[in-house]
């Protein structure tokens, strides 16, 4: 059975791919992830700031936030947070 974390990797992560044929705007964003491993770097750094301040990365207001530093919808700015911890950072909470 799949850890808690895990099953919600997973299940985060098959919401991407489901988005991509409808949403071929979520693919890009995950392409552009691929392509700049930096962002996912400084992402990671970010969402491990919060972690130290007993912030999730998931958190709504943590979500939100991405979502403007990165010009994003608060839909893809989950997406992207729940792709770049299962790809980059999976220590991340």
């Amino acid at each position: 059975m799949l850890q808690r974390r895990h099953l919600h990797l997973v299940l985060g992560l098959a919401a991407c791919f489901s988005l991509g044929s409808a949403n071929p705007a979520a693919s890009q964003l995950l392409e552009t992830v691929k392509q700049n491993k930096q962002l996912a770097t400084q992402l990671c750094g970010q969402f491990r700031k919060l972690n130290a301040s007993g912030q999730k990365a998931h958190d709504p207001a943590a979500i939100q936030a991405t979502a403007a530093q990165q010009g994003l919808s608060p839909l893809d700015a989950e997406i992207l947070t729940t792709y770049v911890v299962g790809m980059y950072c999976p220590d991340v909470r």
